[in-house]
């Protein structure tokens, strides 16, 4: 009889100490960055630089595809660049010349509008004097010269008008060229980057998995060749929302593998997700639609490892772990 009670208490002891301030689920699984990589000009495989798992620093070279096609157009980027520049340069000349132009025309107003100030000078003078000095056709002539000379100064004023027209023209022909050597410098940058984009590098450090690339193939913008999983992982846990009561940021976590048994990995709790997995799945629950029936919903919690893992120890998305966080 007095086996029965010690029983009873010794597994209320053993509740409260072992069990009582720990949370565990096995509905967790490794996760980690995966980056799709994929090229960003279309072309022909050529090379392809790596192997299934293999290990890749950022920058490395991944996949090499045909650059021909687009070192012919940075070359002809190039070439019109060169054009550009030259038109430049001509706008830049045609300036000074259309400027010195209308400077010429408008000396020449001046000399017409001294040549008109005489005539009708010599034409006054000539109206003034006695009629027995003067006769009738020198006055005539006169007054003819004196209208030509006026209309010898509009005309050159006229000319003139139209020279700094056309410098003014000059002048906006001028940035019309520069915009345009703009443009031919742009269209060259980017053919240099398209020809850059022809050697797909890996961004960041990591293994390389899921390949689907061979060479000969060709390739369009955005189509995944490859992807690329990084080092650092850490664990998605699925705990049920009745387990998250005492649970909070920063509580150790001894982390269960299942590819290696008996191994402890160190961890804990870096943050809880705000709303159960069920609310951002791919067809969420209507509850108000018909009957309902109360189920537990599971709410994703990340955790961390304290130090990176052993390489020693492939880890990767996907693979299971038994988190067992300490809550009191």
């Amino acid at each position: 009889m007095v086996i029965l009670p010690l029983l009873v208490i010794g597994a209320g002891v053993y509740y409260y100490f072992a069990m009582r301030p720990y949370e565990d689920t096995d509905d967790a699984f490794i996760d980690g960055h995966v980056t799709a990589i994929a090229p960003q000009v279309p072309g022909r495989v050529v090379s392809l630089l790596v192997k299934d798992n293999q290990r890749v620093k950022q920058g490395d070279v991944l996949v090499e595809l045909g650059p021909r096609d687009y070192e012919v157009r940075l070359a002809q980027a190039r070439a019109r660049l060169a054009g550009s520049k030259t038109q430049f340069e001509q706008a830049r000349a045609q300036v000074v010349v259309d400027e010195a132009k209308a400077e010429q025309e408008h000396a020449k107003v001046v000399v017409a509008e001294a040549e008109a100030e005489r005539t009708q000078a010599d034409l006054k003078r000539y109206q003034g004097a006695e009629s027995r000095s003067v006769s009738r056709t020198q006055l005539d002539s006169v007054g003819t010269q004196a209208r030509s000379t006026a209309a010898e100064v509009q005309v050159a004023r006229n000319r003139e008008k139209a020279a700094v027209a056309q410098a003014a023209l000059s002048k906006a022909g001028v940035e019309t060229a520069a915009a345009d050597v703009q443009q031919a410098e742009a269209a060259v940058r980017q053919a240099e980057l398209d020809l850059s984009y022809t050697k797909v590098v890996a961004p960041e450090d990591g293994f390389v998995t899921h390949r689907t690339v061979e060479v000969g193939a060709y390739v369009q913008t955005g189509q995944a060749l490859l992807a690329l999983v990084t080092e650092k992982v850490w664990v998605v846990a699925n705990f049920k929302e009745t387990q998250l009561t005492y649970m909070k940021p920063g509580q150790p976590v001894r982390i269960e593998i299942d590819a290696y048994p008996g191994k402890e990995f160190k961890g804990h709790v870096d943050s809880i997700q705000r709303g159960a997995g069920a609310r951002f799945s791919l067809l969420p629950p209507e509850n108000a639609a018909g009957n309902y029936v109360k189920v537990v919903q599971r709410v994703p919690v990340k955790i961390v490892f304290d130090s990176p893992p052993d390489p020693e120890f492939t880890l990767g998305p996907g693979m299971s772990v038994v988190p067992v966080v300490r809550v009191r």
